[in-house]
């Protein structure tokens, strides 16, 4: 017995630790140290061994009682015989003591005495996607899918049997829909509750089958179903229809439809959370003199003022011109515009000459260069901007 190690010590916790940090230490060690998890190995069997028996103590309060008074001498007479290390795995039911560990870790599907239960359940979503336009997103729409569903078949009332006939007892789970598993293990018998292979849970076995539906108890129908898209709906968010999905299983629920929306791409807008971004191209004088013009949102043409001297990239805000809040369709995000200044790529002779005398107006003409011809000093008078320039040729 001098050789064996501490019980607290071997999973790692103090003396004051409750059954909480127990069963958490217990886990990881069993985890890492499971022989399904290292086959072969030696040492990591001994170590499981040496950690279960440890968990088995611990987590009985007499057990641990009489560990925590007389140390690994309390199970020296009459406990010792068939276990690791003098600890009797084989007197001990560790069904109840590892069973919902060990259904966790590995997958058993629950622990020992566990409730079998072949109760309603909810059925299965069906998924579908619509495409819509990005003013269908900004202000909402109803469309309508085509969406295969599943109905009672009509034939045997949804029983899947033929008619005159009736559904039986599962003779394996006895109606419960789930069958229990035991299996032995190093740690004595675990059990475990999973679903009956030959129902799939039902709790009820078909012998003659409708001709219909083919046992089923459901047959495919072609359905038309309206979706109501809400204002402010963006790409890659769902539309939830319940109760329009997969039947449910013993008198479940039916599962729900999820509608994705794929919004199309604007050549005009984009979108960024509840806010819309375009450009808005104006003429080099209407830049320079200022102007309205009509900018074109998703409510329509606006009209807005070009303050004179604007220059070219110009952000303007047109307030609560932009996407509707899901969740209050009266609060609404703002449309940015860019003003670019649009140069002309084709011009007439006369245009030409135009700009030209524009330009010597305007003060850009070699007269006005930063270095004279005849000295070649630099000129120290103050050169003004071009929109100044601008402004002055024409109140000349």
């Amino acid at each position: 017995m001098a050789d064996k190690r501490d019980y607290y010590e071997v999973l790692g916790v103090d003396k004051g630790a409750d059954d909480a940090a127990l069963k958490k230490a217990y886990r990881a060690l069993a985890k890492k140290y499971h022989p399904d998890m290292n086959p072969g190995d030696a040492d990591a069997e001994k170590k499981f061994k040496e950690a279960s028996e440890a968990y088995a103590v611990l987590s009985d309060p007499d057990k641990r009682r009489q560990y925590d008074q007389f140390g690994h001498a309390a199970f020296e007479n009459g406990g010792g015989g068939g276990g690791y290390g003098g600890f009797d795995f084989n007197g001990a039911d560790f069904g109840d003591i590892f069973g919902d560990i060990f259904g966790d870790l590995f997958g058993g599907g629950g622990r020992r005495g566990g409730r079998a239960s072949n109760g309603p359940m909810k059925g299965p979503n069906i998924r579908k996607s619509v495409r819509i336009t990005f003013e269908e997103a900004v202000f909402g729409c109803e469309k309508e899918l085509d969406v295969i569903i599943k109905d009672p078949c009509p034939k045997c009332n949804g029983t899947g049997a033929k008619p005159g006939t009736n559904p039986e007892t599962c003779p394996k789970c006895g109606g419960k829909g789930q069958v229990v598993y035991t299996q032995q293990s190093f740690f004595g018998t675990v059990q475990n509750v999973q679903t009956c292979p030959d129902c799939h849970g039902t709790g009820k076995i078909i012998k003659e089958k409708c001709s219909d539906c083919g046992g089923t108890g459901y047959v495919s129908n072609r359905k038309k179903i309206s979706v109501s898209i809400p204002a402010g709906i963006d790409n890659g968010q769902s539309v939830r229809i319940r109760e329009k999905g997969e039947p449910g299983t013993n008198g479940g629920p039916r599962g729900d439809l999820l509608v994705e929306v794929v919004v199309s791409r604007h050549p005009i807008f984009q979108r960024q959370d509840m806010h819309i971004f375009s450009t808005a191209p104006i003429t080099f004088a209407q830049a320079a003199l200022g102007a309205d013009i009509r900018i074109k949102t998703v409510d329509g043409e606006v009209l807005y003022n070009v303050k004179a001297g604007t220059k070219t990239d110009t952000k303007v805000r047109l307030k609560g011109k932009g996407v509707p809040s899901l969740r209050n369709a009266q609060v609404r995000g703002d449309h940015y515009v860019t003003l670019v200044i649009q140069t002309p790529e084709k011009l007439s002779a006369e245009a030409k000459e135009a700009l030209r005398k524009f330009d010597e107006l305007a003060g850009n003409s070699l007269k006005s260069a930063d270095v004279t011809e005849s000295t070649g000093t630099k000129n120290t008078k103050k050169k003004k901007g071009f929109m100044d320039k601008m402004k002055d040729a024409f109140e000349e």
